[in-house]
């Protein structure tokens, strides 16, 4: 099994910053990937970006260019960085962990990211 941890989120203005973690623990051994979803409010859950063990990100178009997602291997953490956040980005924000082997996909908890016009 992993466990993972989130922190960070909480309420900011328009056109502010907030960051995001994620730790992963557990059966760590064989995780690839790494990354985040959003859930609003009525909506399905979406992709806001991910980022591989090897190094490579992949975004949503709608958070290219103002989030940043990266990550310590060593530490099995991931973090977002939201710049220029929109009241359309407040949502409740999900780590993601996929691992190899045997496969499997695990969900954090989720914290709350509020964006006020």
């Amino acid at each position: 099994q992993v466990q993972l941890v989130e922190s960070g989120g909480g309420l900011v203005q328009a056109g502010g910053s907030l960051s995001l973690s994620c730790a992963a623990s557990g059966s760590t051994f064989s995780i690839n990937t790494m990354g985040w979803y959003r859930q609003a409010p009525g909506k399905q859950r979406e992709l806001v970006a991910t980022k591989s063990r090897g190094g490579r990100s992949n975004y949503a178009d709608s958070v290219k260019d103002r989030f940043t997602i990266s990550g310590d291997n060593a530490k099995n953490t991931v973090y977002l960085q939201m710049n220029s956040l929109k009241p359309e980005d407040t949502a409740v924000y999900l780590c993601y962990a996929a691992r190899l082997f045997p496969p499997n996909e695990y969900w954090g908890q989720g914290t709350q990211v509020t964006v006020s016009s």
